[in-house]
């Protein structure tokens, strides 16, 4: 009689739930919203997979109407597939001008395209006997499935996990679960051939992690407990963990190119071998971790944060953090954020039942009996400034994380920050509630200005995509204090005027082109366009 629930939950109104029956018969393994939020794909140990959709743009109406099965084999894997866009976010530019100078598009081929470039919608899974399904959503509803293997030799498959390369392919990582076995890497290709969809695979170079070739380490952690790639269109880097009953270890492995020595006897016969050298992929060990407790989740960044030398300098210099850290809960209820290329420690949170070090008595005590309260699931947010987590008991907590990751800053340099990152949202679109768990009441007109002003220095076509977003920013913003909060109405009037002259334009059109008298429509942008923010005049 178990009735599988989705819960659909707000941040910004985290009371209210909205539970959806899933109609699912077997566990829920994967949950995967798509990048809008909107919709969201739920997987189960049947194989099955559900679409669902918003109805009507309402959070709390949700109806599925598309899937696919794998009838009677457990998803372990779930992914949208890429939609060809890309962002990198550049820290040592944060003080220009120009948006298109902070945040720079990254050529990047959507994972397929239908007539004219448009990427087509679909997901793609990956089951526990190695095989991989994609489902394709044609724009007239229709669903196109199609199935296959990994490689000849089908394996157990206990951990997978999917990403994307700049060309348009998709890479899969998968593990049995022992350590003793090695990771592997897979290259799908997926294309439509009349009417159908066609999927092709390739073996990559695979790895063994290094904790199990160390004779210290050798039978110390036998099973492989989390494999992901560091971000979904990052396939060239992997992070793994590998656990016993009360410790682990964590290592992040790089895809690097590398020339393959080639005897002279060859360059001999053949100059053309001597002058290039051929070319292998090979995985390298970037960092590893020292013993830890046992780890039980592990969230990682979405910001896509620019890696080169010269950004992550400016990010160390001006301590600059969103985007580096990556989460790691253990079984002691404790949460530490390391350093996403070298691991190292960056902060730490400490749960009800975790122990202090700084606490001689915590430590004194004797653990209590059972299992401790611990995070079985987190994620961070679009702009790592908060992180959602469920823990061992069902309970929802949300942790707000310094963009400083601690570090004492003067109140400019705080600003820069969140002012860098509201930019971010407002260019990308994605929902700015986390950055505002950091904004204090005296930093709000600040902040509104600042905005203001970066706002007014972009081009007029920019400025008119933006138009509505930046009065909805300031809106929420306005609402953190008590000296601008009679100003929200001002806003949320104005976004109203806006919808009006938008909608008047598009119905009422003078009769003859020629004439001097303007619609009703370009009246009321010209008025909203006049009035400026009350607090500036």
């Amino acid at each position: 009689d178990l009735t599988h629930m989705v819960h659909i939950i707000d941040t910004e109104h985290p009371w209210d739930v909205y539970s959806v029956n899933s109609g699912h018969t077997e566990v829920i393994t994967c949950l995967e919203w798509d990048q809008s939020g909107s919709r969201l794909l739920s997987a189960d140990a049947d194989g099955h997979i559900k679409c669902w959709s918003m109805t009507d743009h309402l959070a709390n109406s949700w109806e599925s109407t598309v899937g696919s099965a794998v009838e009677g084999d457990p998803i372990v894997a779930l992914s949208w597939l890429h939609n060809g866009v890309k962002l990198a976010l550049h820290v040592e530019k944060s003080g220009a001008s120009n948006f298109g100078e902070k945040f720079s598009r990254v050529k990047f081929s959507p994972s397929l395209t239908l007539f004219g470039g448009k990427p087509m919608e679909g997901w793609i899974a990956v089951t526990i006997s190695g095989l991989v399904t994609v489902s394709l959503l044609k724009p007239n509803g229709q669903v196109l499935t199609s199935t296959e293997s990994l490689c000849r030799l089908r394996c157990r498959v206990a951990l997978a996990d999917v990403a994307f390369t700049g060309g348009g392919n998709i890479v899969v990582a998968t593990s049995d679960g022992s350590s003793t076995s090695p990771v592997q890497f897979y290259k799908v290709c997926v294309s439509v051939v009349n009417e159908k969809c066609k999927i092709d695979t390739e073996i990559l170079p695979s790895l063994f992690m290094r904790c199990t070739t160390d004779p210290a380490r050798k039978d110390k952690y036998p099973a492989i407990t989390h494999l992901k790639f560091l971000a979904r269109d990052m396939s060239e880097q992997v992070l793994l963990c590998a656990s016993n009953q009360n410790s682990s270890i964590v290592e992040c492995w790089s895809l690097r190119k590398e020339g393959l020595p080639v005897n002279n006897i060859f360059q001999q016969i053949s100059p053309v071998v001597g002058d290039k050298q051929p070319m292998i992929l090979k995985w390298r060990i970037l960092s590893a971790t020292n013993d830890l407790d046992r780890v039980s989740a592990v969230a990682l960044p979405k910001l896509p944060i620019s890696l080169t030398n010269t950004d992550l300098k400016v990010a160390n210099d001006t301590k600059f953090f969103p985007g580096l850290g990556l989460a790691l809960a253990f079984h002691d209820g404790s949460v530490h954020i390391v350093h996403r290329l070298s691991l190292q420690m960056m902060a730490v949170f400490y749960g009800s039942s975790s122990q202090r070090p700084v606490d001689e008595q915590t430590i004194k005590r004797q653990r209590t009996a059972g299992p401790l309260v611990h995070f079985k699931a987190m994620q961070l947010s679009w702009t790592s400034l908060a992180l959602a987590g469920i823990d061992s008991h069902g309970k929802l907590s949300m942790l707000r994380i310094s963009p400083s990751m601690g570090h004492v800053l003067d109140m400019n340099m705080s600003l820069r920050h969140l002012l860098f990152l509201l930019e971010y949202c407002m260019v990308t679109g994605y929902d700015w509630w986390d950055i505002l768990l950091h904004v204090q009441p005296s930093m709000v007109q600040n902040l509104v200005e600042k905005l203001h002003e970066e706002y007014m220095r972009q081009n007029a076509a920019l400025q008119q995509v933006l138009s509505t977003r930046i009065v909805a920013m300031k809106a929420s913003l306005c609402k953190l204090s008590s000296s601008t909060i009679a100003r929200v109405c001002d806003y949320h009037a104005k976004l109203f005027l806006i919808a009006i002259s938008c909608t008047l334009k598009s119905l009422l059109r003078p009769h003859f082109l020629n004439t001097p008298d303007k619609s009703p429509g370009d009246r009321l942008t010209e008025i909203c366009s006049k009035i400026t923010d009350i607090g500036n005049d």
